[in-house]
């Protein structure tokens, strides 16, 4: 399925090079040549002068240079005291931010089906849109065997794109109806190797016990949907690794509230009037103490449920990057979904206020929040948002940093990565956004790329937009 290496690239160049970095720059800022296999960057690259955000508390460090070689962090210090190593790339950061990049949670990765129907090329693309847009790490969420074989390529560099993190083939009521398939499913995919287990709609309580009490058995975890026959209280006593979506949590808040054979709608909606919110900051407890974490896709829930026109929904600019086939699906979708019965635009709204509250006291009461937007999905095109998401999060109550702890510590808290990842220090993986502005002031900055390091491979903004041309111009074509 990989096999043209779109986004491939290499440095090629000789002794130190100064590199301007101007926000808006439109000429290319490093030399880069597009080749057939994405090489480890051959030259130590430093950002001198900038502004850091390290992550691992709310400040900024102000007038640095930091070094990285080989992949890696290798020296941060106040820029007249760091040393610029000989040969080293150095990009003129004075009065820029840097800060980690961000990570998708909710993602997914195309299957070899989705190639064949829009094109070989799908999946770089995805990948490359989901790096554009300063996301380096992704949770793929619905998984296939070539799922292994991606992340593979992606661990050894062959195409650029985020580190990733699979899933299996989801357990659902088709997939499996009994006990005995659920269990069947949970030690093939463990000992296929995937990262996690993913939990749709359908199986039944019979069906999950079996499954979380296999997962235990051969140390594999699994998250997503919470079954309408298990329900928020077993998934939590269960020990999700992660709720997506908030799933769960609307039909706790209205239980015993409705008239029975009541249909709960998108994820709750249908119950948004019937909750009883002083219920919620004892489920959050629970969540916390049980250590469960949230990647609450609050994005997805307003641009696909909310009262937008689909056809303008449809022709935001970062829809050039996807198929018109996918695009007019997602109108569609999204269409249809509005033309309903019983569809309130209001209730949306109220509905989506609500998810905010939840979202606010988790965090109140420390439960863990993870950054994640499920895309592509409808409306949802990779990177963009994720961003979009960040602001979803701020709306919710959490101030920019603490939004920004979704998608950069608390995932590697959540991975138990932290000696690697998701912060800016010595020693830690260069995973790295430049921005012209200041995140922590506006968390809309983070959407002012001026470029992102991907394991230590620098990709100038211009260069970011180049590709990104050549994407819209394959889908134009169509």
């Amino acid at each position: 399925m990989l096999t043209s290496l779109l986004l491939g690239i290499a440095t090629r160049c000789l002794g130190r090079l100064t590199v301007p970095v101007a926000a808006g720059a439109t000429v290319a800022l490093l030399a880069l040549t597009t080749i057939g296999q994405a090489h480890t960057q051959e030259r130590p690259v430093a950002f001198v002068g900038v502004h850091v955000i390290p992550m691992d508390r709310e400040q900024v460090v102000q007038n640095q240079t930091v070094v990285v070689r080989d992949g890696r962090i290798v020296a941060m210090g106040p820029a007249r005291q760091t040393e610029v190593p000989d040969g080293a790339t150095e990009i003129a950061a004075r009065g820029m931010f840097l800060m980690p990049g961000l990570a998708e949670m909710h993602a997914h990765v195309p299957s070899p089906r989705q190639e064949e129907v829009l094109g070989a090329g799908y999946t770089e693309r995805v990948l490359f849109l989901y790096v554009a847009s300063g996301i380096t790490t992704i949770r793929g969420m619905l998984g296939d065997p070539s799922h292994l074989e991606v992340r593979e390529h992606l661990r050894r560099g062959d195409v650029l794109g985020p580190t990733l993190y699979t899933y299996g083939p989801s357990f659902n009521g088709n997939s499996a109806p009994r006990p005995e398939t659920a269990i069947a499913m949970v030690r093939n995919q463990a000992a296929a190797g995937y990262d996690f287990l993913k939990i749709h709609p359908g199986p039944s309580r019979a069906t999950f016990d079996a499954l979380a009490q296999t997962a235990g058995e051969v140390e594999i975890r699994f998250a997503g949907h919470v079954p309408a026959d298990v329900g928020l209280e077993r998934a939590i006593e269960a020990r999700f690794a992660s709720i997506d979506h908030l799933d769960g949590y609307v039909e706790a808040l209205a239980a015993g509230r409705t008239e029975p054979g009541t249909q709960s709608g998108f994820f709750g909606s249908n119950l948004v009037d019937a909750v009883d919110e002083s219920r919620l900051p004892a489920l959050a407890r629970a969540t916390r103490e049980a250590g469960v974490w949230n990647v609450p896709t609050q994005i997805l829930m307003a641009g696909f449920g909310g009262g937008d026109d689909p056809d303008a929904a449809g022709q935001r600019p970062e829809m050039q990057y996807m198929p018109p086939q996918v695009v007019a699906q997602w109108v569609r979708t999204k269409r249809n979904f509005q033309q309903q019965d019983g569809y309130s635009r209001e209730q949306i709204q109220r509905f989506v206020e609500l998810r905010g509250r939840i979202i606010k006291t988790l965090h109140e009461v420390g439960a863990g929040l993870l950054l994640g937007s499920d895309a592509p999905q409808v409306m949802n095109v990779p990177g963009f948002s994720a961003l979009a998401e960040l602001e979803a999060i701020v709306a919710a109550g959490l101030t920019p940093y603490e939004a920004l702890e979704t998608g950069t510590k608390n995932v590697a808290v959540y991975f138990d990565t932290i000696d690697e990842s998701g912060t800016v220090e010595a020693g830690k993986v260069a995973d790295l956004i430049l921005l012209s502005a200041n995140p922590l002031a506006d968390v809309r900055n983070v959407s002012n790329r001026v470029g992102v390091m991907v394991r230590g491979r620098w990709l100038p903004e211009a260069e970011i937009q180049r590709r990104l041309a050549e994407i819209a111009a394959v889908y134009a074509g169509n």
